[in-house]
């Protein structure tokens, strides 16, 4: 087995739907599975999913919502791949996706995890897809809006990389959960996704330890996905604006809190609660998009 995709579906079902179908067009030359995990959706996903796609694919149903890492690290238990995929439910692969960043892997087995490009449905690049680690100060620039201010300012501009161009191909800290195409090899060197993670900054985190055991990690946009991300609502319920924090502070507390002094880690802590009190209150009067 080449590659097994990992797609995990939670009340997402038209979308999920179409993702598979995507994957179906795609001209692969390695043979490949498709593992869906469903976090208990109240939408029908499962017996849709299953009407559509029987004994092509593997499905999981769970009776409960397992997050974003224990769902994928359920497929991966099942995974018979070289590479595993994590493919996000809102994404359409191009039918060359899978068997260029294949071939690319294959190529360099250096390379312990690769992205290809990722937009967005009006054609912009999905900025996640290649990014530096959120170190305090790559975040600070980011939240005081310093790195829209300087643009082509590699300083400034250490975590969304805006100063490389999205076109071109290099080493960067970390991709996008959405679309994460990783060796084998690397997983059981540096296990799987951390479940303390529900949602949020699991694939910061993988990057992370696998940087930190030796792997590259490698932005490769010769080939590209769409993410319809944010598609299924305007106003977010509140566990999806905690989580996000909270993931912050995971990432943080487990990777940077020793490298700085007490004053630089009590700033990020209060930081990451002043920015969810504000993302709450945007939310709440409908200005998050």
């Amino acid at each position: 087995m080449d590659l097994s995709i990992i797609i995990i579906n939670f009340n997402t079902r038209e979308l999920t739907l179409n993702c598979i179908r995507s994957v179906k067009k795609s001209v692969l030359e390695g043979i490949y599975e498709v593992i869906i995990v469903d976090n208990a959706s109240s939408d029908n996903s499962v017996p849709f999913i299953q009407a559509e796609f029987g004994a092509e694919i593997t499905l999981i149903a769970n009776t409960d919502n397992k997050g974003f890492s224990k769902a994928n690290n359920q497929g991966m238990g099942m995974a018979r791949g070289r590479y595993i995929l994590l493919l996000n439910s809102d994404t359409i692969v191009q039918p060359d996706t899978l068997q260029t960043m294949l071939q690319f892997m294959d190529a360099n087995p250096k390379i312990g995890a690769a992205g290809c490009k990722v937009v967005l449905p009006d054609g912009s690049l999905d900025k996640a897809c290649r990014r530096g680690f959120p170190t305090p100060s790559a975040s600070f620039y980011y939240a005081f809006g310093l790195s829209k201010l300087f643009p082509n300012n590699p300083r400034f501009n250490q975590y969304q990389l805006g100063y490389l161009d999205p076109d071109q191909d290099y080493p960067v800290d970390c991709l996008v959960g959405a679309f994460m195409m990783v060796r084998k090899e690397a997983i059981d060197q540096v296990g799987m996704l951390d479940e303390d993670f529900f949602m949020y900054g699991e694939d910061i985190d993988w990057c992370y330890r696998i940087k930190e055991a030796g792997w590259q990690i490698h932005y490769y946009p010769y080939t590209q996905i769409t993410h319809y991300k944010g598609a299924s609502s305007r106003r977010k319920p509140f566990k999806i604006i905690y989580e996000f924090h909270r993931a912050m502070v995971l990432f943080h507390k487990k990777h940077f809190s020793k490298k700085y002094p007490a004053l630089v880690n009590g700033l990020v802590y209060t930081g990451i609660v002043v920015k969810l009190g504000l993302s709450l209150l945007m939310n709440r009067f409908g200005s998050v998009r």
